[in-house]
């Protein structure tokens, strides 16, 4: 069985620092964000918030978007997030 896979977008506050990633099971991934034990990008700029979320059917094609989205210019980076999540919400309490 195949499984999907998400790319996420975290930050410590808006337009901030952002960081970009790919995971299989959300709710994991940014539980370790926030305990300090994901990446030590995250721990370093104290990134906590979850301000964007995209589904995929297979992991191999989030892993490709994420890829794509790296390779953006910050100012794109900043207006997917604001056409989906204009008040730069913290959606965590929204995945649990």
């Amino acid at each position: 069985m195949r499984r999907g896979g998400y790319v996420y977008i975290m930050t410590n506050k808006p337009r901030g620092v952002l960081y970009i990633g790919v995971t299989a099971i959300i709710e994991a991934r940014t539980f370790q964000h926030r305990s300090g034990s994901g990446s030590a990008f995250c721990r370093k700029y104290g990134l906590d918030k979850l301000v964007l979320v995209e589904t995929y059917p297979t992991i191999e094609e989030a892993i490709a978007r994420e890829k794509a989205m790296k390779a953006w210019k910050r100012q794109w980076k900043i207006e997917l997030i604001e056409a989906s999540n204009p008040g730069w919400d913290d959606l965590i309490p929204h995945i649990l």
